[in-house]
């Protein structure tokens, strides 16, 4: 290796698990609430191939160290350089790794709703238990244009749809009035990852939703910030690494141990940073590395981690105990 229970009622309310019928297949249960950890894909030397071996590995390591759910082929498992057969091919790796022992979500947005709806629709044969659609980026879409797409991926499938507004990544942001209009057109769109960075945007969701839609933060260092406003956890990049760490966060402030899960969420603020130290996932994939787990490859326009991040980073798992300095 080289390193450089939500149900929906009569009125499409949410409780506590989502359960929907995928047609000849099982029921799915899915609690959008904890840890949920945005997979990186491993790659081969050079960024060859997918590293199937380490995926597995990692799938396990994850489940191990107590993740609530996997979201696979999301903007960490840098979805945009992978092919649709790898996509397809690390979503099934991934969902007969877990073999139900915690949901699947797979990434499966884009820029256009037509390849979106076919990616949704590749994963549900494969056997996720939901989708997460990012809001479509590069064309800009309109608060209309967004609400457009999400139903029509929502409707083309039986399962739970997850919403992801990153404007930092997409240039376009989900409003809060629209997600409310798209909750009200599409039963089944049932949570949100918010990667606004925005707290307030939180809390508006929350004011105008309440418990129609779980709210997830898609930012590791807003997670105490988030779930004292509404949301219910976090999808999360750091858990990669530090699944057991992360995952303690989120189940202790779950049960309203605010200065408990503060004492747990401050001493890893400095991880959270460094892990977007340079662009998701290659600061990721160096600890990983460093960790003995898989090789730090990433594909252009990625490139490999410099000498101060890689330091950075190993001096920060030396800190947290992960290795020996």
């Amino acid at each position: 290796m080289s390193c450089g229970p939500v149900v929906l009622d009569k009125r499409h309310h949410l409780t506590s698990c989502v359960i929907l019928s995928h047609g000849p297949r099982r029921m799915s249960s899915v609690q959008f609430a904890g840890t949920y950890t945005a997979l990186v894909t491993p790659l081969t030397p050079g960024g060859a191939k997918v590293d199937f071996e380490a995926l597995e590995r990692l799938v396990e390591d994850q489940i191990a160290g107590g993740i609530s759910g996997l979201v696979p082929c999301g903007t960490t498992g840098e979805t945009p350089t992978l092919s649709d057969a790898e996509q397809q091919a690390v979503t099934e790796r991934v969902v007969k790794t877990a073999a139900g022992r915690v949901p699947v979500i797979a990434g499966t947005g884009g820029f256009s709703t037509d390849k979106s709806i076919k990616a949704s629709r590749a994963a549900l044969e494969l056997g996720v238990d939901g989708v997460m659609i990012v809001m479509p980026y590069y064309n800009k879409p309109s608060q209309d244009g967004m609400r457009a797409h999400v139903t029509a991926v929502a409707q083309s499938v039986d399962c739970p749809v997850v919403m992801y507004n990153i404007p930092g990544r997409s240039v376009v942001d989900l409003a809060a009035e629209t997600t409310e209009q798209i909750c009200e057109q599409a039963a089944n769109v049932v949570a949100l990852k918010d990667a606004t960075g925005n707290v307030l945007r939180c809390q508006e969701v929350k004011r105008r939703l309440g418990d129609r839609l779980a709210v997830m933060s898609g930012d590791d260092g807003l997670t105490i910030g988030m779930m004292a406003v509404g949301a219910s956890g976090v999808i999360s990049v750091s858990s990669n690494v530090l699944p057991r760490r992360v995952s303690e966060v989120t189940r202790v402030m779950a049960t309203g141990q605010l200065t408990e899960a503060r004492a747990l969420h401050m001493p890893l603020l400095e991880w959270h940073a460094a892990m977007f130290a340079e662009p998701n996932p290659v600061p990721c994939k160096v600890a990983l590395c460093l960790l003995g787990k898989m090789g730090a490859d990433v594909r252009l326009p990625l490139v490999g981690a410099s000498d101060v991040t890689t330091t950075r980073v190993r001096n920060l798992l030396v800190q947290l105990g992960e290795i020996e300095a």
